[in-house]
Order: C-alpha cells, then sequence, then structure tokens
C-alpha cells in the first residue's frame, strides 16, 4: 500500500495528470491551465506545457507553449507556478488551436525559449 507522503515524494507523474492542472503567478493569480504537453520523442524531453489562457468555454481562449523548465509545481497550490505577469503572457507567443505542429520548426521554437530568457532545449549547453 502506498501512502499519501510517498505518492508526494514520487518524482514522477503522468501527463494525464498534469494536463487540466492549474498555472498560477508568483502572486498566485491563477493565469490559466495546462492543456497539453509536448515532449521530444528522439530526445526524451518534455520541450513545452501548452498552456490555455483566457477565453470563456474555449471562446477566446489562447494557447501559449511554455519552456518546461518554466514551470515550478507547488504542492500547497496544487498547480504549477511561473514567474509571469497576465501582462507578460498576453505579449507570449501563442499556438491556435490544434497547431501543434507550428512547434517543430525551430525558428519559432527559438523565439518561444527567447521570449521567456532561456536557451532552447535542443541547444548544446553553454559552457
Amino acid at each position: 500500500m502506498t501512502t499519501t507522503l510517498e505518492q508526494s515524494a514520487n518524482p514522477l507523474i503522468s501527463s494525464a495528470r498534469v494536463e487540466g492542472t492549474t498555472v498560477f503567478n508568483t502572486k498566485g493569480d491563477k493565469l490559466g491551465s495546462v492543456d497539453c504537453l509536448m515532449l521530444d520523442k528522439q530526445q526524451g524531453k518534455v520541450a513545452y506545457a501548452v498552456m490555455s489562457f483566457g477565453g470563456f468555454l474555449g471562446i477566446g481562449e489562447k494557447r501559449h507553449p511554455l519552456p518546461w523548465q518554466t514551470l515550478t509545481y507547488d504542492e500547497d497550490k496544487d498547480g504549477y507556478v511561473v514567474s509571469l505577469s497576465k501582462e507578460q503572457l498576453e505579449r507570449a507567443p501563442t499556438l491556435d488551436r490544434g497547431d501543434h505542429d507550428r512547434l517543430k520548426d525551430r525558428t519559432f521554437g527559438a523565439s518561444v525559449y527567447s521570449y521567456y530568457g532561456l536557451s532552447p532545449y535542443w541547444a548544446p549547453p553553454i559552457a
């Protein structure tokens, strides 16, 4: 039998449990929720968490690809926290619904990572 403490200490989580999880900023404002994860199947890395933001019942909703490393899980909030204001998120790169293929474009991907001040996950580490 697994206890709650053992479950929360587990560093692994199913992608099904991540999808739908609330995303907050550091002030505690709810920004949206994780729509899906984008995995690099060749490198075995989570590349992006696509977050849905704004709108009502899917109308006017925006989807933002966030580099996975921008999210930090907060057990107290039972959600992810990002260091972004709502205004920064409104200006962030977006995806249309179902347009996940756009993320295979390395130029677009580099612009996403650059917006968040990060090197793309596929770039070699800077020594």
